[in-house]
């Protein structure tokens, strides 16, 4: 690959410069770094041509051959994949490495990583522990299918069950989040003998058939058609509520209601995301899940928590979302950074909830040895870290730099999220909050444009979301939030 350059236009690219080719030097370190001390800024030493890894191998960047342009690439991602492989951006960017919370596109141009391969390299990107941890299984067993029992499977299923809530320690494990809702609700149904689900509103599930009719997210529910027993309440969105009062007890009534009047009153499960993600990292009030599990248990329901984006420490403070809230679920799914981006879906239950199912079924690639190794090898660096802490700290400072952004942009209506799972929602004005999609697509790639990457979500894609690596640094973060802020002056034009 060729010496990176640096982003045009970019205001704040000099404060991570140490000269020509001051991009580079930074990408380089920054893995290294954060594996000697993740607290310290990024190294910056600048790799020599031909440098050797301590493998013994020519350095990656020196050694390779010239490849097709992003143009190129692009062109051909549009002939040769499905449409709905849609990538960000009006010109996509065609990624082709990857370090900490850096990466380069094929031409070389460095950006900062704010969104984490939608919050799942959780401790960066090809960070070396889990490196190692694969390339090791892989010299001993690559795969086998849940027909025989791997060490690795069980000592994961162990390691969980030390750190989720309650009495959640019986897992099964698939390749990704979609099945892993799939597996809870199909637990569910099978415990509690009852076939209808109650979801949440502007809630994501995945795109299988079951998944996406849970969403309730209207451009995302396909392909067309219905699945019988999923019935969807009112979001508890804070932010547009037209509740004139206590707004958990408005939502708390709707969520009976539609028990009362769209069930038979017999439901299986209640099932919700801890925040919101593809929702726009909604959050719901401090009381209402407490509440609402009452309710689901006692119309003889289970509450079924999706961790797949809240998980491993994110929120701050605690290793699971929904313990900020003081509930133990009664399963719970999870995915995305569990295994650092490998695909690795699991769901935990209580016991007896797992005994009921009996029947036969079989998962190919689930708890595939190499995966597993990489989530065992990814939770240890999160203990050993201990990232809900740093989630709270980091995600605080990330905090109060977003905010400083709203007092100075009327059109940013609301900074919401917990810990390193951060939202800002755009908006024609405060008082009328008119969802402005047209102004987030704009801040998109104008952070792009600054050399930083962030995501987008919101029932009009109008709300900007960032989830980095919960490795941050503090210097890492304030880059992030310069960028972002010459971004939003960008947006305002």
């Amino acid at each position: 690959m060729t010496e990176s350059s640096t982003v045009s236009g970019s205001s704040s690219q000099a404060g991570s410069e140490t000269g020509a080719g001051g991009t580079a030097d930074t990408f380089e370190g920054t893995s290294e770094a954060r594996a000697l001390d993740g607290d310290a800024a990024s190294a910056t030493a600048s790799p020599a041509a031909g440098h050797e890894t301590e493998a013994g191998a020519p350095d990656r960047a020196a050694e390779a051959p010239p490849g097709p342009s992003a143009a190129d690439v692009a062109a051909e991602h549009r002939e040769r994949l499905f449409p709905w492989v849609r990538p960000y951006y009006a010109e996509p960017l065609v990624l082709a490495e990857a370090e900490g919370v850096r990466v380069r596109d094929v031409e070389g141009v460095e950006y900062l990583d704010l969104f984490a391969g939608i919050l799942t390299t959780s401790i960066g990107h090809c960070h070396p522990a889990v490196i190692e941890a694969v390339e090791r299984q892989m010299r001993r067993l690559g795969h086998t299918s849940t027909l025989y029992v791997t060490e690795g499977q069980v000592a994961l299923a162990r390691e969980l069950a030390e750190i989720t809530p309650g009495e959640l320690s019986v897992a099964c494990f698939t390749n990704s989040g979609t099945e892993a809702v799939e597996s809870a609700v199909a637990a569910a149904r099978l415990f509690t003998g009852r076939h209808e689900v109650v979801a949440l509103r502007h809630g994501y599930s995945g795109r299988s058939l079951l998944a996406s009719h849970l969403t309730a997210h209207g451009g995302w529910r396909l392909p067309p058609g219905a699945v019988t027993g999923v019935v969807h309440a009112r979001s508890p969105y804070p932010f547009r509520s037209p509740a004139a009062g206590d707004d958990t007890d408005f939502f708390i009534d709707d969520l009976v209601e539609t028990i009362e009047t769209m069930t038979g009153g017999k439901p299986a499960a209640l099932f919700a995301e801890t925040i919101q993600g593809v929702g726009g990292y909604i959050v719901p009030p401090l009381d209402y899940f407490r509440r609402a599990a009452e309710v689901i248990r006692g119309f003889g329901g289970l509450l079924i928590i999706d961790e797949v984006q809240t998980g491993f420490g994110r929120t701050g403070t605690h290793w699971f979302g929904i313990e900020h809230w003081g509930v133990e679920p009664d399963l719970m799914v999870m995915a995305k950074g569990i295994a650092n981006g490998f695909p690795v879906g699991a769901t935990v239950a209580r016991p007896e909830i797992a005994e009921a199912w009996q029947g036969p079924s079989i998962s190919t690639f689930g708890g595939n040895p190499v995966c597993m190794a990489a989530a065992r090898a990814t939770l240890g660096v999160m203990r050993e870290r201990d990232v809900p802490r740093l989630a709270a700290e980091r995600g605080a400072r990330l905090r109060q730099g977003l905010e400083r952004l709203r007092d100075r942009y009327s059109w940013i209506g609301e900074v919401r999220g917990m810990g390193l799972m951060q939202a800002l929602e755009l908006v024609g004005d405060r008082a009328g909050k008119a969802a402005d999609a047209g102004r987030a697509a704009r801040l998109l790639e104008a952070a792009r444009s600054e050399g930083v990457l962030v995501g987008r979500g919101g029932l009009r894609g109008h709300v900007i979301r960032l989830g980095p690596s919960l490795l941050i640094t503090d210097d890492e973060i304030d880059e992030g939030l310069r960028r972002l802020g010459a971004a939003c002056e960008t947006a305002d034009a």
